[in-house]
């Protein structure tokens, strides 16, 4: 049960029980918070979660590569990909450094 992830059901209700408000409403803060990500990113091409991270939209370039069962460089183009950067401040507390 150690590697279990927490279910969206078990987010929301260890959000209303620490905020002491009902399940509908940690619910609709959680859509809120994704709604308002979703549009910061598309508007402003990054949105930060404060103590945790941002999300950023990054333009990747061109380039070339190989196609792994027959070899053949084919060409792959430009595209718009989204990326999850962790605060350090965040990363550190889950994973301490490492001491010098």
């Amino acid at each position: 049960m150690a590697n279990q992830r927490m279910t969206q059901t078990q987010l929301v209700r260890t959000i209303a029980e620490k905020c002491e408000v009902n399940n509908k409403t940690a619910r609709g803060f959680l859509d809120t918070l994704s709604t308002l990500a979703i549009s910061e990113v598309k508007k402003n091409g990054m949105f930060v979660l404060p103590g945790v991270g941002r999300v950023v939209r990054v333009e990747r370039k061109a380039r070339m590569g190989r196609n792994p069962a027959t070899g053949e460089a084919i060409k792959i183009p430009a595209k718009k990909v989204v990326k999850f950067r962790v605060a350090k401040a965040f990363k550190d507390s889950i994973i301490p450094p490492k001491k010098k």
